[in-house]
């Protein structure tokens, strides 16, 4: 049977992935659906590919329409309010947290080598704040050397989007894409959303059979690298501190209500897994 609440989570999906510094893979998280979509990506080649389309497909629909519906509101909000709107992906981001650290069971599984490489993760995430990548201007027409450029930053922003932590909108952004895919979605360009897309498709396949093997092979180092790549996104996602007492205020709304978010989400997840 076709899992259409998929749709509503692809739609939260999409939307986190518009936003450089927030990942789909956190929400997929969140959602407690991660397992799941890690399993469908990459066994949908396989003999039970029915099975895994019932649930990638209204998944798909769901992050399709949120790249198609909210690719202008997001970029009105990270223009014109961009310090409420961090802080509300800070909340978002630092409220799955504690569901990770119980799901590893940190307290009794890591040890010290566990932390350290946890930190590091973290760390070395962080450090791209201070990143300043340099956009161009949007790619319009599709040329042979464009073309092949945009595709591979498909791919890798893919691969990171399945990665909790990382941002397919920061590769993309540190790759220069950033600005061209906002504005192929924003003027429905196909052709330029097709080859992005292509990227995309082939970057899932192959990285969510990596990512899989390894949660299976080393859970605990996987979780040690998800919990430091999620506290690492963080200081990427931070704009700074407001700057006034009104952006202040608000800040400090939206930053709970992703808290609240967060919490809410993790709890209708729960409540599909066992229904």
């Amino acid at each position: 049977m076709m899992e259409w609440r998929n749709i509503y989570r692809g739609l939260m999906m999409g939307i986190s992935d518009l936003i450089p510094g927030v990942s789909g893979g956190t929400i997929a998280l969140i959602l407690g659906i991660y397992d799941r979509l890690l399993l469908g990506i990459s066994g949908f080649f396989s003999r039970d590919w029915k099975k895994h389309l019932l649930f990638l497909a209204p998944l798909g629909v769901g992050i399709g329409a949120a790249l198609l519906l909210f690719s202008r509101l997001i970029d009105y909000l990270l223009t014109y309010h961009i310090v409420p709107t961090q802080f509300f992906f800070i909340g978002l981001v630092l409220g799955v947290l504690p569901f990770l650290t119980r799901e590893a069971g940190m307290s009794r599984n890591f040890r010290a080598g566990h932390y350290v490489l946890l930190i590091t993760v973290g760390v070395a995430l962080a450090a791209t704040a201070f990143l300043n990548p340099a956009e161009s201007e949007p790619i319009r027409e599709l040329n042979a050397s464009n073309a092949i450029g945009l595709f591979f930053a498909g791919w890798l922003g893919s691969m990171a989007m399945l990665l909790p932590g990382i941002s397919g909108s920061f590769i993309l952004l540190l790759l220069g894409a950033y600005s061209t895919a906002i504005a192929a979605l924003s003027d429905l360009n196909l052709p330029i959303i097709a080859v992005i897309g292509a990227g995309v498709g082939v970057g899932f396949i192959i990285s969510s059979k990596v990512i899989h093997y390894l949660l299976n092979k080393i859970p605990i180092v996987m979780y040690s690298i998800i919990i430091g790549l999620i506290a690492g996104s963080v200081f990427v996602i931070f704009p700074g501190l407001p700057a006034d007492f009104l952006t202040g205020t608000i800040s400090l709304i939206t930053f709970i209500a992703g808290l609240m978010s967060t919490a809410a989400i993790g709890r209708a997840g729960k409540k599909h897994e066992v229904h």
